[in-house]
């Protein structure tokens, strides 16, 4: 079974944001970047099938040379080889373009699942798998928390709302779209991170892949930091009335309860 899995270098969590001076995106000078949440764990589920079903895993990432120490943190928990499109100016592509990069760097590796997080921690989009499949003419399901191998495809287990849950039977080839959560990630060994340094990268260009930008179908026009401000409000009424009145925000604005 060969499984692509695609990564992305997302800003740290905890990272301090600034807005950069065009106002379009935030400063990544001296920002850390990780591998995205997501994306860990879909990599997670394609090591979880090889070692119970054999073959090869095969990592994916667009982006700038930075994006090489992720990849290399893929390639350190087991994934076999990786293909890296280069690209200094990501930010010029939507994620109808960058699901066009990735599908013209796998459209010849015949693979038999492609995995991609739900969603990336700093867009926070969710479309690029679900694109990505449709260019490459593959049926996809999302909101994915397991996968198991079946006669002809996979049976996935997904997520749905209200604690609903859903099996769905799918052939292969197929895209899929991991949530977060339901395994636990592994660490790359000493081991790993040694043998990761003689594992082959591909890099490829967006020329080369003949997906230079096209004209962008969604716009980041600007950026703003969440403004922070507090509230009070005073409920009337009796005691009683009061406490039934802060349960209902507590559970219908908040969503606490």
């Amino acid at each position: 079974m060969k499984i692509i899995v695609a990564i992305k270098q997302v800003p740290e969590r905890d990272a301090r944001i600034r807005i950069d001076a065009e106002g379009t995106w935030i400063d990544l000078q001296d920002v850390e970047f990780t591998l995205n949440e997501s994306d860990a764990y879909a990599l997670e589920e394609a090591l979880q099938l090889k070692e119970e079903h054999g073959g090869e895993v095969v990592v994916l990432s667009a982006g700038p040379e930075r994006v090489g120490k992720t990849i290399r943190e893929a390639l350190a928990k087991g994934a076999d080889r990786a293909i890296h499109v280069e690209s200094d100016d990501l930010a010029a592509y939507d994620a109808l373009g960058v699901a066009r990069l990735l599908a013209a760097a796998v459209k010849d590796e015949q693979a038999d699942l492609i995995l991609t997080g739900l969603q990336s921690d700093d867009l926070g989009l969710g479309q690029t798998g679900v694109i990505l499949a449709e260019l490459l003419g593959l049926p996809h399901a999302s909101l994915i928390l397991k996968i198991e191998a079946a006669e002809g495809g996979v049976k996935v287990l997904r997520e749905l709302e209200d604690g609903w849950f859903q099996h769905v039977e799918l052939p292969t080839p197929a895209v899929l779209t991991i949530q977060s959560g339901n395994s636990k990630l592994r660490y790359a060994t000493l081991m790993g991170i040694k043998k990761a340094k003689t594992k082959e990268v591909r890099r490829v260009t967006p020329l080369e892949l003949a997906a230079e930008p096209e004209a962008s179908v969604v716009v980041l026009e600007r950026v703003l930091l969440p403004n922070k401000q507090r509230t009070t409000q005073i409920l009337g009424g009796s005691p009683a009335e009061a406490a039934a009145a802060l349960v209902e925000k507590l559970r219908f604005e908040v969503r606490a309860l």
